[in-house]
């Protein structure tokens, strides 16, 4: 219904090209990399498969904290 193919997806990427200039779109494509990363992380640990992944970051603070003190 809402398909996107390649003519479409070719308009969308000369438009960005044309709106944001060469220069930007390669940082444009960081930040959006990694605000898909960041949904993932916390998609899988709103799901409870992220359990790890928690439990590494509450164990590097508590270090960083124990190296502060």
């Amino acid at each position: 219904m809402y398909g996107i193919g390649l003519p479409e997806l070719i308009v969308v990427l000369v438009l960005a090209l044309l709106v944001f200039g060469a220069g930007k779109l390669p940082e444009i494509g960081r930040g959006l990399g990694k605000t898909v990363k960041e949904f993932k992380t916390v998609g899988k640990e709103l799901t409870g498969g992220g359990s790890s992944i928690l439990d590494a970051k509450s164990a590097a603070k508590s270090e960083e904290v124990s190296k502060r003190s």
